[in-house]
């Protein structure tokens, strides 16, 4: 038996893996690996299964395509030939940005398939890449963009040192956080409190993690904006500012201070639902911790006021004196210091969206525009779209639309290990890699940005071959460059040298020893980054520490920001925030109607864990809405009773689960089901579960604009009992 080890690739925790390997080169059991450097001997079921995932009956490993109606299987050179022929004809005929492409979960969780994602987009002329950016963190970018400089700073709490912690939407024992490589989350933040640490837990719904782990109060949705407004206003009020922080590294803390004038915890706690009181001994705690730090997660950012809060966050952990302090919020190092070479000049002409004054976000298309993209005609309609790991039906908002959409589009191409629900509408179905069968570094947060407490790097080969004639993704992005006759990057030199290296390879004897692409950009960026040859870092299987950023260094050398100044008053979200007041007085008359939220659970991720009969297993074979008991009884509904859940948008039938953990005026739902129509996903077709998506409205008049992100969380719904259906239903 043989023993590898490698790193998951499914979320931010990247956890160190042990694999055995049996004498028929199957994988016979996946184990935590202890000796890894940052994870220690953690990982999750997801990770723990994922060669069961790689090995699904149902997993598509050859090329396919449609034809009258259903897929059928095709040689490469077939399905790169007319993929290719076809993208030639629709761009010389309609231009670069008739053609798109959507990059999912959980390949974005590699490192190179997202970077090289956008080359191959722009190998055409294109700039429309859309990505889930805009479905989850993207507020995160453009904050980061104004206030520090660049989107590639992005503070993470420093968890393990800090001794006051208030995290907004946040359950990181079931999500392990995002937007920080946080593994172990439960024995840290236990050990935190242990250490003299206090945490606080603000939340719609008493999750996992609260009901383990601190203190929780209930806030409700979509009103964390105010909250923040509230905690700032205190805080200046008790004199737990830093002014010398505010002197030597800021400027615009005039006009914040103007702006929170307004927003006394009173005043807030008509919406949020936190009695000003306890605001108030918060704020007096944040200011007598050494060291705090205040966070906010994915149940933030899918409000409606994702970045100005995320934005006020910010603002608050600087002026605070938290920023780049042990216990508070630090800035971590990159392996090449991409923000440098990534600076945000407020200067410069924002690219935007055709179709309305919607800036990109990291050069990328908010996926809420995606369907009218495709639908509005006039230069630049979307008329060809490769989906590479991703399953936008489902993940996206309006999803019913998006479906139509994509069906009049002339040109589909799935990337994926599944017939998917979106994949089941394209034109061509391509095989991709499971990560087990890539070379790769850890993503971009890890390796680029540095958010991680224990940051790390490390270099894993395939643990196993590709399946069938499955191929990685990269390799067929430079093969439909190829055949397409666009070169890469826009680089005729490039393409010319990965034309020699695919003929290189097709050589006897030498050719199965040449390296493939990815594996040569990746020991590139191993010695750029002065991490020396791939065969030195095989040598370190459990990874290697790396050294952060000295605290303190950051606010001292850091800032990117033209003036090499915080700014903590963009003009952006100062014009933004005058909208609040008239906002605030549609909460209080919308005080006594239900709010949808988001919610995770251990056993899905996304959409793709559905289709695994363990994940589903039970009453686990659906989703459900949670409602609190006062709410059901209010409307007369019962528990396990079917419901309709419904707004203007859309509508989906349900069962209640009733449970005191929600907020009254609040309910809850996972997201990422409702794969009944997919037949060729022997489990998931039979899951029960309903895609929650279809009440989310999408196009431009629906995202915040300066993000592009639709909102998720806090949306208004109206539920009722459902009859009963008939036998034949």
């Amino acid at each position: 038996m043989q023993e590898t080890f490698t790193f998951c690739r499914i979320c931010e925790a990247a956890c160190g893996l042990k694999i055995h390997i049996d004498e028929k080169g199957d994988i016979s059991e996946i184990k935590p690996n202890t000796e890894h450097v940052a994870s220690a001997g953690y990982a999750c079921l997801k990770g723990l299964k994922a060669n069961e995932f790689r090995d699904s009956p149902d997993r598509i490993t050859s090329p396919m395509k449609r034809v009258n109606g259903k897929l059928e299987a095709i040689s490469w050179e077939q399905a790169l030939t007319e993929i290719g022929g076809k993208l030639r004809e629709i761009v010389q005929r309609d231009g670069g940005d008739a053609l798109g492409m959507y990059i999912g979960n959980p390949i974005s969780m590699s490192f190179l398939p997202p970077i090289l994602s956008n080359a191959f987009i722009k190998s055409f002329g294109s700039s429309k890449l859309y990505h889930t950016g805009s479905q989850d963190c993207n507020n995160k970018f453009v904050v980061s963009e104004r206030v520090y400089g660049s989107a590639h700073i992005q503070p993470f709490p420093d968890i393990d040192n800090c001794k006051f912690f208030i995290a907004v939407g946040s359950n990181p024992l079931i999500s392990k956080m995002s937007f920080i490589n946080f593994p172990h989350s439960r024995k840290r933040l236990e050990a935190m409190i242990a250490n003299g640490g206090r945490i606080i837990w603000l939340n719609p719904r008493r999750t996992e993690t609260a009901k383990s782990i601190g203190e929780h109060q209930f806030i409700r949705p979509n009103t964390d904006v105010y909250f923040m407004l509230s905690f700032l206003h205190v805080l200046i009020e008790i004199g737990a500012i830093n002014h010398h922080t505010i002197n030597a590294a800021c400027e615009g803390w005039e006009s914040v201070e103007t702006l929170v004038n307004d927003w006394p915890p009173e005043r807030s706690a008509a919406v949020t639902g936190i009695p000003a009181t306890t605001i108030r001994e918060w704020a007096a705690a944040f200011k007598s911790a050494d060291g705090a730090s205040l966070y906010s997660s994915t149940g933030v950012n899918q409000g409606s006021h994702g970045s100005l809060t995320f934005w006020l966050q910010e603002v608050i952990n600087v002026v605070s004196g938290n920023l780049d302090r042990r216990g508070g919020s630090l800035v971590g190092k990159g392996i090449i210091d991409v923000a440098r070479y990534d600076r945000f000049d407020p200067q410069k002409p924002k690219q935007t969206f055709r179709l309305a004054d919607i800036p990109l976000v990291m050069g990328t298309v908010p996926a809420g525009v995606l369907a009218d993209d495709i639908l509005t005609t006039g230069k630049g309609q979307l008329k060809a779209f490769i989906c590479t790991s991703g399953n936008p039906i489902l993940s996206c908002a309006n999803s019913e639309r998006l479906r139509g959409a994509l069906q009049e589009l002339e040109l589909l191409v799935a990337i994926d290990l599944v017939e998917s629900e979106t994949a089941r509408h394209a034109h061509y179905l391509l095989p991709g890699s499971h990560w087990l069968e890539r070379p790769d570094m850890p993503f971009a947060f890890i390796s680029m940005l540095g958010t991680s407490p224990n940051i790390f790097h490390q270099y894993t080969d395939p643990v196993l071959p590709l399946k069938g004639e499955s191929r990685d993704e990269i390799s067929i992005f430079l093969d439909l460059c190829r055949k397409s006759g666009f070169p890469f990057g826009g680089s005729k030199l490039l393409q010319f040298a990965i034309n020699c290296g695919h003929l290189g390879r097709k050589l006897p004897y030498i050719g199965k020893k040449l390296p493939d692409f990815s594996t040569v950009v990746l020991a590139i960026v191993n010695r750029v980054s002065g991490f020396g040859s791939l065969n030195k870092m095989r040598r370190q299987p459990h990874g290697v520490l790396r050294k952060n950023r000295d605290i303190g260094s950051f606010i001292k050398e850091g800032i990117l920001t033209p003036t090499a100044k915080i700014n903590l008053a963009p003009s952006e979200f100062l014009a933004m925030s005058r909208a609040l007041h008239d906002k605030f007085e549609s909460e209080i008359q919308d005080n006594s109607k239900l709010k949808l939220i988001s919610k995770r659970d251990r056993y899905s991720h996304n959409s793709w864990t559905f289709n695994h009969p363990s994940f589903v297993k039970g009453s686990r074979n659906r989703n459900y809405l949670y409602m609190n008991s006062e709410d059901a009884q209010r409307r007369d509904l019962q528990e396990d009773q079917w419901v309709n859940v419904f707004n203007a948008q859309g509508r989906l039938r349900v069962q209640l689960a009733i449970s005191n953990d929600m907020m009254p005026g609040a309910v809850a739902m996972t997201h990422g089901w409702g794969q009944q129509d997919a037949s060729n996903l022997a489990v998931a077709s039979q899951a029960k579960g309903a895609n929650v998506n279809v009440l989310a409205s999408d196009g431009p008049a629906n995202i915040e604009k300066i993000s592009g992100m639709v909102q998720f969380n806090g949306i208004l719904v109206e539920v009722e009992a459902a009859k009963e259906l008939a036998a034949s239903d």
